[in-house]
């Protein structure tokens, strides 16, 4: 699995600035102002800083950009990496910023002169989120990115502050490597062992195995992967930091989708390796709130599943039964993935009593049509719920748009046979999945549909991530949680309380 780059923290050595070796990063802000840092770095370098924020390309350097001096003289340092910010910039800018730095740096060590950046935490989740590289299956898997030491004073507060952020971005970095894994990689098997794995940090995990599955009636998650030779599992994975009812993070896990009997086309098909997105995103939210010992109890429930064309696959025109009782004519078995979300969010609120629930799903091309690569399609019940989970992602920098919802959108659904149909033809073909969903959620249950077939793995890269999976939707669900569902954190005890003035 892939390893975030190690970062610490350090009283400012200035002396010691002309021997660094590897890479030197420094801010200055779009007025060309130096810090103490970059004027000892400017002496060192005989002005060459004072020359660069002089010319012109310097006021026409975008803001959170980086002009890289290589091999200074003076100094020992490959190169010196002129970060464009100003002092104290937003969350979203400062996080840029040290992606930009990744990408400049690469796998080189590097040593941040911090005194000017009112912001350095989240420049450094920056430089940590984008130096992620997915190597595990190249021959030459290169360097892992060194570590980088940021000077600054209070170092050790600072190192207290990156701590939360970091256990998110390993969070991050979970669901990415996941979600890039080729699916003879990860197999059903292998993914729930994965997630089993996270026993070692503290999460509670159960896996349900297709007898366990088809005993408490899950007969549309088992249709899915009836033509799999792979076993279909439900994976329950439970962070208990409160004792209060759980938020339900659903995901759907189809590892591997074909399309089954209504078999997808032969271009691009090899994409549908991440179609296991959502449940990537739960497992990725899960790991991330045990690494920060988070004060919250969230469960995360995911279907995983292959969905194969053969001789016992699901056939157009079958009738399956929901573990909620409904039963539903299969009109196409490319629309599977609402076939798995229904039966494990009516299993979560029969067996988990969750306060509220969100479900994640690469489960429409309708949503990448409306929407692009840019914003995942929201889905919703209640507003007060859907408007938490926006401002949440809205703070995190992860585009999320609400869409619309109607019983209008029910009489589509409509079946001469059974009590529903899964499939509904193109117009608003996101809508009407989020709509068929509705019908497994109770109607006094808070509940978010997030439909990421846009954002969870893209062809270019995106601010913080390369090209491929972009683990979307575990920062906006952390935030999520610290915001609506965490305790907050115990008063430190004053030793002096209850004791007479001197």
């Amino acid at each position: 699995m892939t390893q975030l780059r190690e970062i610490s923290f350090a009283e400012p050595d200035l002396d010691a600035l002309a021997g660094c070796e590897g890479r030197v990063a420094v801010f200055i802000n779009a007025a060309g102002q130096l810090g103490k840092g970059a004027r000892r770095i400017n002496r060192l370098t005989r002005g060459a800083l004072a020359r660069l924020v002089e010319d012109d390309s310097w006021g026409k350097a975008a803001a959170g950009s980086v002009t890289s001096l290589r091999f200074p003289s003076g100094m020992a340092a490959l190169a010196i990496d002129v970060v464009k910010i100003e002092r104290r910039p937003e969350v979203i800018e400062a996080r840029k910023a040290g992606a930009a730095l990744a990408i400049a740096v690469g796998a080189s060590g590097v040593t941040l002169v911090g005194d000017t950046q009112g912001q350095l935490p989240q420049v450094a989740l920056g430089l940590a989120l984008r130096g992620y590289a997915f190597t595990d299956h190249k021959s030459d898997k290169g360097k892992a990115p060194a570590p980088a030491l940021v000077l600054c004073s209070k170092p050790g507060d600072m190192q207290a502050a990156i701590a939360p952020l970091l256990a998110v971005a390993s969070g991050v970095l979970f669901t990415r490597d996941l979600v890039n894994e080729p699916s003879n990689v990860l197999t059903t098997t292998e993914f729930a062992a994965r997630l089993e794995a996270l026993r070692e940090i503290g999460v509670e995990v159960e896996v349900l195995d297709e007898p366990q599955l088809a005993e408490l009636g899950m007969g549309a998650l088992l249709a899915v992967g009836q033509g799999s030779a792979s076993p279909t599992k439900v994976v329950v994975m439970r962070w208990r930091g409160s004792d209060d009812a759980p938020l339900a993070l659903i995901g759907k896990g189809v590892v591997f989708d074909t399309g089954g009997i209504s078999l997808k086309p032969a271009a691009g098909m090899e994409d549908m390796t991440m179609d296991m997105g959502g449940a990537g995103t739960v497992a990725g939210v899960m790991k991330a709130l045990a690494l920060r010992k988070a004060r919250a109890h969230v469960v995360g429930v995911v279907g995983i599943v292959e969905n194969m064309p053969s001789g016992t696959a699901t056939r157009p025109g079958d009738v399956v039964r929901s573990m909620k009782g409904d039963t539903i004519e299969v009109i196409n078995t490319d629309a599977e993935g609402r076939l798995v979300l229904a039966d494990v969010l009516w299993y979560a609120q029969e067996h988990l009593a969750p306060a509220a629930m969100v479900d994640l799903a690469t489960l429409t091309g309708a949503c990448i049509v409306a929407l692009g690569h840019e914003n995942a399609a929201v889905f919703a019940n209640q507003d007060g719920f859907a408007n938490g989970f926006l401002r949440a992602a809205e703070a995190e920098g992860e585009g999320a748009w609400r869409m619309p919802m109607g019983k209008a959108y029910d009489a589509l659904m409509d079946s001469a046979i059974a009590d529903m149909k899964n499939s509904f033809g193109r117009p608003a073909g996101s809508i009407t999945a989020a709509q068929f969903l509705r019908r497994f959620v109770r109607e006094d249950m808070p509940w978010v549909h997030l439909d990421i077939a846009g954002v969870a793995s893209r062809k270019t890269p995106s601010d913080l991530a390369p090209k491929g999976a972009t683990g979307w939707g575990v920062l906006a669900l952390d935030r999520l949680v610290r915001d609506r569902f965490e305790a907050p954190a115990p008063m430190a005890k004053n030793p002096d309380a209850g004791q007479d003035p001197a």
